[in-house]
């Protein structure tokens, strides 16, 4: 069978010629071609920044492959991410392939700090072999490496380098990953990994046996609801961010602080099984997140009493 990670990897050794339109073209196909719950280089994006957006993505999605290869050894899969970090070590000078070849140009032209991306691979090589989480701090340091780099990439695209902003951006990048963790609990665990902390299962009675059984028991709905107001927590303490940029990505974050937002309220509204339903962001809910985006005023607070963007 041929993974979307064996196929990125032959993508990425195809001949150094690549053109940079067409090496672009294949990130952006990339792109396009995974679900996911936040925009990722949507048209609230300008044209000219579009790009680099979808070359970070790329990489970062072959990556989180190479991590997720079945069949593979976690020996194997760790060397091939070290194979991958040291392509990106190169990919400005040597480009192996369309997606190091755009990206290397994202790098160059916009002076991306390389160690974010870095940082990411040191996050997917955790995935291979660290499939607990002992508590919520941990879970949070895991953060620090998976989800603040991609926020902070962005960031730099648009020229935003202070500290300030920089830490908001951590604060809803973590959220947004822990929102994923929660909607996310039964394909986790199908992979072998629990992002639930430990010691948040032990207080609330929820075992392993329960997860694999798609249990949604009191204790288990008790320890997504204990999850879920922590991640609003963070969500609330970035919110100022979308009012400290300018231009389209203002709108581009709220939607994204939105989406996240949205997510959290599909599980409550599930009744927290996530087990039998995935909660997702689905097409009618589009209108109402980019409504809500382009003309909320950021002081309202919304229907679930918590300060809306």
């Amino acid at each position: 069978m041929v993974t979307p990670a064996k196929r990125a990897l032959v993508s990425s050794c195809a001949p150094r010629t690549t053109s940079l339109d067409d090496a672009f073209a294949h990130c952006e196909a990339i792109t396009r071609g995974h679900y996911e719950n936040f925009p990722v280089g949507s048209h609230m994006v300008p044209a000219r920044i579009r790009p680099h957006v979808y070359s970070i993505y790329a990489f970062a999605r072959t990556a989180d492959d190479l991590a997720d290869e079945p069949g593979l050894a976690p020996a194997e899969r760790t060397r091939r991410l070290d194979e991958w970090d040291g392509k990106l070590a190169t990919c400005t000078v040597a480009p192996d392939g369309p997606i190091l070849t755009a990206l290397g140009e994202t790098i160059r032209s916009q002076r991306v700090p390389r160690r974010h991306l870095h940082d990411l691979l040191h996050a997917f090589r955790m995935d291979v072999v660290t499939h607990r989480h002992e508590t919520f701090n941990h879970l949070l340091s895991y953060c620090r490496y998976s989800a603040a780099p991609v926020g902070r990439l962005i960031l730099h695209l648009f020229s935003y380098t202070d500290a300030r902003r920089r830490l908001l951006s951590d604060l809803i990048c973590t959220a947004l990953q822990l929102a994923n963790f929660w909607q996310d609990v039964a394909i986790d665990f199908s992979r072998g990994r629990i992002y639930l902390p430990r010691d948040d299962m032990d207080r609330f009675g929820v075992t392993e046996d329960d997860l694999a059984r798609g249990r949604t028991t009191n204790g288990f709905r008790s320890l997504l609801a204990c999850e879920i107001e922590r991640t609003r927590m963070l969500f609330r303490r970035g919110a100022e961010l979308p009012d400290l940029v300018s231009g389209r990505l203002k709108y581009e974050l709220r939607l994204t602080w939105l989406g996240g937002m949205r997510i959290l309220d599909k599980i409550l509204a599930g009744g927290y099984d996530v087990f039998n339903c995935r909660p997702k962001i689905e097409k009618r809910d589009i209108p109402g997140l980019l409504l809500r985006a382009l003309f909320r005023n950021p002081h309202v607070r919304d229907d679930s009493g918590f300060r809306s963007l």
